[in-house]
């Protein structure tokens, strides 16, 4: 759901200007989970890497994929899926992980953010269904198998439902985790300068060749166009791996009756968001969580997420709706985030 991120413009084209050396570098790209991936990899002087790194990732991909799709159907997330037993069924760590994740975000958004939404978004047609509107009684029917609470995840990684036709979706986690997992990897491999982009969702460490600190763009949210900037973030340069993620609905919703209907649906009602809130982005050293949190940020909409965001201390920057303009939001840390890096660019 995050796809508003652009990638790095040092990806695109270079940002930091100048003529300073550059370190060696490469990069890497491919395709995973029904999407992209963009690798950016800076070296030490005389550093070696494996050469079969890329078939490292992709196998290491792979591998996630086949625990967390819903489009695979002996993934272990589709075989949970498919269960009708109420008996506990056993996950993998990593699956349990996510899962985890999810759990905690939905607790602290009070459902806003809800992994079994699935039903729902299929049947306003943003699955394999046709878009259509939904009666208030079969939306009702769908709502008795939506809702986080109805799973039951213990310390030994089983999970059970609540209600047997429960269906889970891990998606607005699965890429961030992605991205967190391919980062561990280059690290194992003694590379910690590196940008890693799933989808849209990015965790970067060190700085780029430029010896910059990498500078990701948020894009404004404008139907029917591309590339045009709304913010650009100063990435940390403290070598301490951070993630940015971003979630938006204005590339994927239809007009029904006069009426917008966005593919962000709000578990709490069943009903698609009303509110002006035109995407939202999230830093945090989690990228699996950055992923969630800007999920439900996009629930929530302005005023319940900036509350969530300044209660849990998370750095958010909303774009809003505001007639044929944008307005924007951050909350504390955003502001502190962004006051603290501009002022280190300056000083260097």
């Amino acid at each position: 759901m995050a796809v508003l991120l652009l990638f790095s413009c040092l990806l695109l084209h270079g940002c930091g200007g100048g003529k300073e050396p550059q370190a060696a570098h490469f990069a890497l790209e491919g395709e995973t989970m029904g999407t992209t991936y963009h690798i950016k990899v800076v070296l030490r002087p005389h550093q070696e890497v494996a050469d079969n790194i890329q078939a490292m990732i992709d196998e290491r991909l792979a591998e996630i994929n086949a625990l967390m799709s819903t489009y695979q159907p002996d993934s272990e997330l589709s075989r949970f899926n498919a269960s009708r037993d109420a008996a506990p069924f056993q996950l993998t760590h990593e699956t349990a992980e996510v899962f985890r994740i999810a759990l905690e975000v939905s607790a602290q958004s009070g459902g806003a953010f809800d992994v079994t939404i699935g039903p729902l978004v299929n049947a306003y047609g943003f699955g394999p269904e046709a878009k259509r509107s939904l009666e208030d009684a079969e939306r009702e029917a769908l709502m008795q198998s939506v809702g986080y609470h109805a799973l039951t995840l213990d310390d030994e990684d089983r999970i059970a439902k609540g209600h047997l036709k429960t269906y889970c979706d891990l998606s607005a986690v699965a890429k961030g985790y992605a991205c967190d997992a391919v980062a561990r990897l280059l690290e194992d491999e003694a590379i910690f300068q590196y940008m890693v982009e799933i989808g849209g969702e990015v965790k970067v460490r060190g700085r780029n060749e430029r010896g910059k600190p990498w500078r990701l763009g948020i894009e404004k949210p404008t139907e029917g166009t591309f590339g045009e900037l709304q913010e650009v973030v100063i990435m940390r340069r403290d070598r301490q791996p951070e993630a940015l993620a971003t979630s938006g609905d204005y590339r994927n919703f239809y007009m029904e009756d006069g009426k917008r209907v966005s593919h962000t649906i709000d578990a709490r009602t069943g009903l698609p968001i009303g509110h002006l809130l035109a995407s939202a982005s999230v830093l945090h050293e989690s990228c699996a969580r950055a992923d969630a949190y800007a999920t439900a940020m996009m629930v929530l909409g302005p005023e319940e997420g900036m509350a969530l965001a300044e209660k849990q201390g998370l750095a958010v920057y909303f774009v809003l709706h505001d007639g044929q303009s944008f307005t924007t939001r951050e909350s504390s840390a955003w502001t502190a985030h962004r006051e603290r890096e501009s002022r280190a660019d300056e000083e260097e």
